[in-house]
């Protein structure tokens, strides 16, 4: 086959090399180039040769390996490097995917994951279907305020950045009171409703031009417009088009909902992967999200496409979780620890929690989070987007 995908593999084990050389005949647009157990000379070569994917294993001398890595992220950016490893603790991926990698594969090898890992490049790097770039869409949601909706959304959407390097649009469709901006003490030049009104001559180079890029990372940011009556401007048929705009550029898109099941919420839900529907463990927050799912199923959301975040967790609540699943029919899916001082010292200061206290519990949650919804990492089955050719009265979803 032309246009093979030039392919290096580093690893100590040889019997793990063998297997990957392997699995790797079936891919027909693989050229394995160089193999090598030392991990030294493998990055020298990789240097030299510039390989499009490099399999690297970190299963033994971990901190050596993630350093290359991390180097060959700088000097060959194009690079897409997979990790291998026999320990696949939350800590050794997320700061694999800090270093530079793009995948990680946990050993002992299952074949059709490592396949499909290996098959995401195949377009990236050769080029076919480019017009079809896979983006993920989370929108977290609640429809009760000051609950940490806001600070979840920011807080992930920048860890998904750092983690990944990939490009992530953080949406603020709080359209007549959104805090992103707030959050992260930016004062943008453009906002959502410029954009809109230029969607006709919108490709990739006009909007990282007009969103808000965050200090030095892959964050960028559409920030809410600054005067009400712009937001009651925008309708749901252009922010259906925002999304369709925004997904040629973009590998995930974060959305910061409003709390009202307007058309322009629904119409981001329904283009939403998933749902990160946040609530506290109380009774009134735990009634108002039970009829969010009872109405999120009369919408045809897929349970899968709902997943339940609890914000300010405490282990010694008086209400337990298990209580909580009960209630909901559902099992929680996050649990955000209450931390008053570490997040309200990064909101009074318009900083992510990370950049106030790295090593508390809430920052580690976020981090984890990220690497739980990154496309590196776990294959989710996630529920089919819905698609709606009229938007209708919402008062007959109540009825």
């Amino acid at each position: 086959m032309t246009n093979q995908i030039p392919t290096v593999i580093i690893d100590t084990e040889l019997q793990s090399i063998e297997l990957s050389k392997l699995y790797l005949q079936e891919l027909d647009y693989i050229q394995i180039t160089e193999e090598f157990t030392d991990m030294i000379a493998g990055y020298n070569a990789v240097l030299e040769n510039r390989p499009s994917i490099v399999i690297f294993d970190i299963s033994h001398k971990t901190d050596l390996a993630l350093d290359i890595i991390n180097k060959i992220s700088i000097n060959h950016k194009t690079c897409k490097i997979v990790v291998t490893s026999s320990n696949y603790s939350t800590d050794i991926i997320i700061r694999a995917m800090r270093a530079g990698a793009r995948e990680f594969i946990p050993k002992p090898f299952i074949k059709d994951e490592f396949i499909n890992s290996i098959s995401k490049f195949k377009d990236q790097i050769i080029g076919l279907n480019s017009e079809n770039k896979k983006c993920r869409v989370i929108t977290t949601f609640s429809n009760k305020g000051g609950i940490g909706k806001t600070a979840l959304a920011t807080n992930l959407a920048l860890e998904l950045a750092n983690m990944t390097k990939e490009k992530v649009a953080l949406i603020d469709l709080n359209l007549q009171l959104g805090d992103i901006t707030t959050f992260l003490d930016i004062n943008p030049s453009f906002d959502i409703s410029y954009v809109i009104q230029n969607l006709t001559r919108i490709d990739e180079t006009f909007l990282l031009s007009t969103l808000e890029k965050y200090k030095d990372s892959n964050l960028y940011i559409l920030a809410d417009p600054p005067y009400l009556e712009q937001a009651e401007d925008i309708t749901a048929e252009q922010i259906s088009t925002l999304f369709s705009v925004l997904k040629q550029a973009f590998s995930y898109i974060v959305v910061d909902a409003s709390a009202n099941f307007d058309g322009k919420t629904i119409t981001a839900l329904d283009h939403s992967d998933l749902i990160l529907l946040v609530t506290i463990v109380n009774l009134p927050a735990i009634r108002n999200c039970q009829r969010c799912l009872d109405l999120f199923e009369r919408l045809g959301y897929e349970k899968e496409k709902t997943k339940i975040i609890l914000s300010r967790y405490m282990e010694n609540d008086e209400i337990k979780i298990e209580d909580v699943e009960d209630v909901l029919g559902r099992k929680i899916y996050w649990k955000v620890p209450n931390n008053y001082f570490t997040i309200m010292s990064a909101i009074n200061k318009g900083i992510p929690v990370g950049l106030v206290n790295a090593d508390s519990n809430i920052s580690q949650s976020y981090r984890e989070l990220a690497a739980m919804l990154s496309d590196n990492i776990y294959k989710q089955d996630f529920g089919k987007k819905v698609s709606r050719k009229s938007f209708f009265n919402l008062a007959n979803l109540f009825k």
